[in-house]
């Protein structure tokens, strides 16, 4: 509905109230649709600091793995919050290189939580040899894009390979072969400096721009397929209509450090590339650092079990679990299912 979005201070996201004719600007961990009608594009912006920043922190990764897990949250978090009912979105890859599974869910209205798994000395390996772009640590496998909206639903997922290529590749892929959306985006992660009263403070910051062509007007609703695809047919292509082109164009500009940097808000950004079109921002969605793990969960997994699989998770007359995504730990006492 909105032009505007609430405006929020970056520290503390307290809204302040705006007058009549004010501009707000979302601030960071929130995500912010757009629209530019003129090109027939809409798509999301975001950068992510504290929540981003809670996720890696606490994992303490090796920083081109922090990286990449970065990169999956950003693209997670640009593509779940699209949804437009309740459920979850989960991003996860599974491969044969040193980082072998990350995996991050946003869960409506505002959960996100993820985490990587790795081998550490395979890694350490290969950033020594200098080998840390994400076709390098991830090596061969795919990417697998997953809505679950409940309990008595089923779940939709798509899967693309990973094909040495980088993260926003293969999204672009993916939605040029499964969604048979034109789609690009940007993505940037990096660590964050700025002086403190004891010296250099640092923190992860991210940042994510994804643009989609949707058209309604008719002339612009077919695109050239892709090389090999159904609807190719070995021409050469001449679209009189140039609005995707115009934007991957703009898009193209894009830095990452106006990705990441804190005072390049998203809708000064947006502005920057398409103030000549007319562009809309929407209200922004929060993003928020938020497992749904809980003592009950875990409690009702376990009286799954049987006698034997309790015995075997027994440790020292206690039987402890730990949560991957948020690292909290559940001491359970196994007389308790017994």
């Amino acid at each position: 509905m909105t032009t505007g979005v609430a405006s929020v201070t970056q520290t503390d996201k307290i809204p302040i109230e705006k007058k009549l004719g004010e501009f707000g600007f979302a601030g960071d961990d929130t995500v912010v649709p757009f629209e530019v009608s003129a090109l027939d594009v809409r798509g999301r912006v975001v950068q992510l600091g504290g929540a981003l920043n809670a996720v890696l922190d606490r994992h303490d990764y090796p920083e081109p793995v922090s990286r990449l897990l970065g990169e999956i949250v950003v693209l997670t978090v640009l593509l779940g919050t699209a949804l437009k009912f309740d459920g979850k979105f989960i991003l996860q890859t599974r491969s044969d290189g040193p980082v072998d599974m990350l995996v991050a869910d946003f869960t409506t209205p505002s959960s996100l939580r993820a985490y990587a798994r790795f081998d550490a000395e395979r890694v350490a390996e290969f950033m020594a040899q200098g080998k840390t772009s994400p076709p390098d640590l991830l090596g061969k496998g795919v990417l697998a894009m997953t809505v679950d909206q409940g309990e008595y639903t089923q779940r939709y997922q798509g899967i693309v390979e990973l094909n040495g290529q980088t993260l926003d590749e293969v999204a672009r892929t993916y939605f040029r072969q499964s969604e048979q959306i034109p789609t690009d985006v940007r993505l940037a992660v990096a660590r964050h400096v700025v002086p403190g009263a004891n010296g250099k403070v640092e923190s992860w910051r991210a940042g994510g721009l994804l643009i989609q062509f949707l058209p309604e007007a008719s002339e612009r609703l077919r695109l050239p397929d892709l090389p090999g695809g159904d609807g190719d047919d070995g021409a050469s292509h001449d679209p009189t209509d140039n609005a995707w082109n115009e934007a991957t164009a703009l898009l193209g500009t894009v830095e990452a450090s106006e990705l990441l940097d804190p005072t390049v808000e998203p809708e000064r950004l947006l502005f920057r590339l398409f103030h000549e079109h007319g562009v809309r921002v929407f209200d922004g969605t929060p993003v928020e650092d938020r497992c749904s793990c809980s003592r009950e969960k875990i409690r009702t997994i376990l009286e799954g079990f049987t006698a034997e699989e309790i015995v075997d998770s027994t440790e020292n007359g206690r039987i402890s679990v730990a949560c991957e995504f948020c690292s909290t730990r559940y001491e359970f006492d196994p007389k308790d299912f017994s």
